[in-house]
């Protein structure tokens, strides 16, 4: 007799129709409209703002809890799975395409900005411009800022972020293994790691912003240093967050040795976010 998993190799679930779609559009319109009038000193621009991200974190909490109960009902067979892995992949390559644009702005400024405005067809114009990186503030400024250190909250950073990895893939063998507290307990540490991580963060840019007058006015450099470490942190901030739903999953007793694609996803996520650091540190910090 034909298994029941098997009868259903060729068949793909489609669910009915969502209001959720509906809700997470009208989020981010009020996100986007919120930003804009707060931004511009409107007073009910805030409120606005605070309404759109409640909707945003509704929205997530209940489509995704949508999928994981049709996962525990069954619904999602061999064809699903692939969907959901294809899927994932190309939203982890929209992230890679994000942060190759970021670098690419680093690199243009100091690979061809910083030589051609220093070069002999642009010294009558700029004759005090000095091409270093990281840019002098000008001469005219009331402060000038210094630039971030390698050594210190970075590198500490660096030492969590691939403990973190460490830990991740501990808790991956735990799951292989059917070792249940393995798993618990390396996805505990990997996204308090994670946590540690913002908090340090949290504490430079304070440093930077108060101490070291590294402020968003403080030209290329100072933009380029927040573009990058405050994208990074909000994705260390995501990957945190799916690490807790699916540690919360794991005490409930979701997955198994052969269905655990949400594990998977997490972990791919937040492999690739710790590969964004090591290059943030070299790129941005020591170099």
């Amino acid at each position: 007799m034909e298994h029941p998993e098997q009868a259903l190799a060729g068949l793909y679930f489609v669910p009915a129709p969502s209001r959720w779609p509906a809700l997470g559009a009208l989020a981010l319109f009020c996100l986007g409209l919120g930003a804009a009038l707060a931004v511009n000193g409107v007073a009910w621009g805030g409120w606005l703002l605070l309404f759109g991200a409640l909707c945003l974190l509704l929205m997530l909490y209940g489509w995704f809890g949508d999928v994981i109960g049709e996962n525990q009902q069954g619904r999602y067979h061999r064809q699903e799975s692939l969907s959901f892995r294809w899927g994932m992949g190309w939203f982890i390559f929209s992230e890679v395409m994000l942060f190759a644009v970021c670098f690419g702005v680093l690199f243009w400024l100091r690979l061809v900005a910083l030589p051609t405005l220093g070069s002999l067809d642009y010294q009558w114009l700029y004759p005090d411009f000095s091409p270093s990186w990281p840019l002098q503030t000008a001469p005219q400024a009331t402060q000038s800022y210094r630039a971030m250190a390698a050594w210190g909250l970075p590198a500490l950073n660096t030492l969590i972020l691939l403990s973190s990895g460490a830990t991740l893939t501990w808790a991956h063998w735990g799951l292989l293994l059917g070792r249940r507290r393995q798993l618990q307990a390396g996805l505990l540490c990997t996204f308090s790691l994670g946590g540690l991580f913002l908090l340090l963060q949290a504490i430079e840019y304070h440093h930077a912003w108060t101490a070291q007058h590294l402020t968003l006015a403080a030209g290329a450099y100072g933009m380029t240093f927040y573009m990058l470490t405050g994208l990074h942190g909000l994705h260390v901030l995501l990957g945190s967050i799916m690490l807790l739903v699916v540690w919360l999953r794991v005490l409930r007793g979701h997955f198994d040795r052969q269905h655990h694609f949400a594990f998977e996803a997490a972990a791919w996520y937040w492999h690739f976010v710790d590969v964004v650091w090591l290059l943030l540190f070299v790129l941005v910090y020591w170099l």
